[in-house]
């Protein structure tokens, strides 16, 4: 390497770390939008879940220094950083709230739900779930509520952090929770499940919808359901609890005349707030069509209890047809890139993006994707959008592959370019369950088959991961340092 290189690479860690020695010998404690500098110094950091790390541990929550790429301090040749006082058993998933400084890391193997402090690079005490291990968990930005899902009982979860009060709802095959970020609207979907057009609540029996709305009540509307012949069913609940005096209650979502809905799978919400726009898996989870549903959202549809969710008397009102499926989706703007599968004639599928309008409701594009279950979508530099999908060998494309001898990629990670619209596929590595962007380096990290690599967004050359791989299974991975909330998380 020549010398105009080494000064060149030497020259940006260096005047990061002269700037962070700086605030702190000024008396500072922060580096970035107020943020709090971290113990471990390091200003670009990538958390990584872990599960069973070693033989005398299920789970660690450990993060690279994503500058470098190595997973210890530059200055040494070895060691490990790690979030302090994790304990939980494999860890799952990481809602990343870097703009809270926090992240929420769900454990499949005790249901645990942790709260892990960027700041402080450490944990707090465990948020215990009623219902059980979940299939679905979401924690607001406030940090005031946690609403999940068990796909097995079937029972939703609330859990008040402000009052450590917690109750649980029956839903009949209740199995995915979507909120808000602010946690005003927590959306419930039932599986496998359709309904029809001008499916009203109190028109229509309260079990026999697809889609609920978790709302607090207010204090009069608690005693008024206390004092009702039918607590449990309060203003036509599906539940409400607890019966005795209900703080909660499950109420249907109902449609218009010009909507319905399809195996409904989750919700993504308009940048404003506006609108939910609930993903109809359709022809992929067994329905008949893939789409979008929209249900808006407006003042009178809202309860008006001050905290909590507050979909009282939601509607949906239009449908969107994917012919290319539905099952993951971001947005950018008034643009919704959605992923999912269509379903081909030899009985496979094949993984399609498709870009949606929402001002005028028209897909404008679809293009060939990775196959499998999508999962995950983050925008990273360059231009790029990178979407993760699980059993991708499963599909039309991995046919393909074999038929070409293997010239065509049918990996599970897909680059998008949103600027010349080209999609890449990569090679094979196994499921793609964790992408992480981290933003101003030009470079994502992902966990894919269980191991941590890393992309260049300029070209998705991969990168030297040697310094950053794990013992144990890599689930998911999140940039702590990333100036939105966005980065890793899709609600």
């Amino acid at each position: 390497m020549k010398n105009r290189s080494l000064r060149g690479f030497w020259l940006g860690p260096v005047l990061l770390v002269t700037f962070a020695s700086l605030l702190t010998s000024c008396g500072q404690n922060y580096y970035f939008a107020g943020r709090s500098l971290p113990p471990s110094g390091v200003l670009n950091r990538v958390l990584v879940a872990v599960q069973n790390p070693s033989a005398l541990s299920k789970g660690a929550l450990y993060f690279d220094d994503a500058y470098y790429d190595i997973r210890h301090a530059h200055s040494a040749s070895s060691g490990q950083f790690s979030i302090a006082g994790y304990s939980g058993s494999l860890p799952l998933t990481i809602q990343n709230m870097p703009e809270e400084q926090v992240g929420a890391v769900y454990g499949a193997g005790d249901g645990s739900f942790v709260i892990a402090n960027y700041a402080e690079e450490k944990t707090g005490t465990p948020i215990v779930i009623p219902g059980g291990l979940s299939s679905s968990i979401f924690i607001d930005r406030p940090r005031d509520f946690v609403y999940a899902t068990n796909g097995t009982t079937h029972v939703v979860s609330v859990v008040d952090l402000s009052t450590s009060k917690s109750y649980e709802l029956n839903l009949p095959n209740a199995y995915r929770v979507s909120i808000n970020p602010g946690g005003t609207i927590a959306l419930v979907f039932v599986q496998n499940a359709t309904q029809g057009q001008n499916t009203t609540i109190g028109s229509t029996p309260s079990d026999e919808f697809a889609v609920y709305s978790i709302v607090g009540l207010t204090a009069n509307q608690q005693l008024a359901a206390a004092a009702s012949s039918d607590p449990q069913h309060y203003l036509n609940a599906q539940d409400c609890e607890p019966q005795n005096l209900p703080a909660f209650c499950a109420f249907p979502v109902s449609t218009g005349p010009n909507a319905s809905f399809d195996h409904p799978t989750k919700a993504v919400f308009s940048p404003d707030g506006s609108a939910a726009y609930v993903l109809d898996c359709g022809p992929e989870c067994g329905g008949t069509t893939a789409g979008v549903t929209v249900i808006p959202i407006t003042a009178s549809e809202l309860n008006t209890n001050t905290s909590g969710g507050k979909g009282i008397a939601l509607v949906a009102q239009s449908n969107i047809k994917v012919a290319g499926g539905a099952t993951d989706a971001i947005f950018n703007g008034n643009t919704l890139y959605l992923a999912g599968q269509q379903l081909q004639s030899d009985g496979l599928f094949e993984g399609y993006l498709s870009t949606l309008n929402t001002q005028t409701g028209q897909v404008t594009g679809v293009y060939p994707i990775s196959d499998g279950t999508h999962n995950k979508m983050v925008f990273g530099d360059d231009n790029t959008l990178w979407i993760g999908s699980s059993n991708c060998l499963e599909g039309e494309t991995y046919k393909k592959a074999q038929a070409s001898g293997g010239s065509v990629p049918y990996g599970c990670l897909t680059m998008f370019n949103t600027s010349t619209n080209k999609p890449t596929l990569d090679a094979y590595k196994g499921d793609a369950t964790g992408i992480a962007a981290v933003t101003g380096l030009d470079k994502v990290y992902t966990a894919e088959g269980g191991q941590v690599y890393i992309y260049a967004t300029a070209n998705f050359n991969e990168l030297d991961n040697s310094n950053v791989t794990v013992t144990g299974t890599a689930s998911d991975v999140a940039y702590m340092d990333a100036g939105s909330d966005a980065d890793n998380t899709n609600y």
